[in-house]
């Protein structure tokens, strides 16, 4: 009996080890100027929301898809994120969450048409408001 519970503990653990050890560490903290030279990277991506756009027309199930400029507004954003409002308070209430807000994305780092490095956050828990520096001299 020793020996079958020996064994079954093993298997557990030969299953169980490479899925610990997949879990990646944190993702890298770029700054949205810097997004560029990492497409196709997972990555948190930080900067200051000075611009959105919401389109005229929404996606099925989603709702209007919402585009937030970090750092820089068009027309020379260096890198935006999508973002969905809520189903109750639809697109404006993701504006109001996230207007001239520090906030970091965490994602996959990819380009559209224009070339401009974005992250689609599907999921708003993909994106953290971070407190200001006030005496920061940037």
């Amino acid at each position: 009996m020793t020996s079958v519970r020996t064994f079954l503990l093993m298997v557990c653990m030969a299953v169980l080890l490479p899925l610990a050890l997949a879990q990646s560490a944190t993702p890298p903290r770029l700054t949205a100027s810097d997004a560029k030279n990492h497409v196709g990277e997972n990555a948190a991506v930080c900067g200051k929301v000075v611009d959105s756009k919401i389109p005229k027309y929404g996606l099925a199930g989603h709702g209007k898809p919402v585009t937030f400029d970090l750092d820089q507004p068009e027309p020379n954003p260096v890198f935006n994120f999508v973002a969905f409002g809520s189903k109750e308070g639809g697109p404006e209430e993701v504006v109001a969450a996230y207007k001239g807000k520090r906030v970091c994305v965490t994602g996959k780092i990819t380009t559209g048409v224009s070339g401009v490095p974005f992250i689609l956050a599907a999921d708003r828990s993909q994106i953290k408001t971070e407190a200001d520096n006030k005496g920061d001299n940037k």
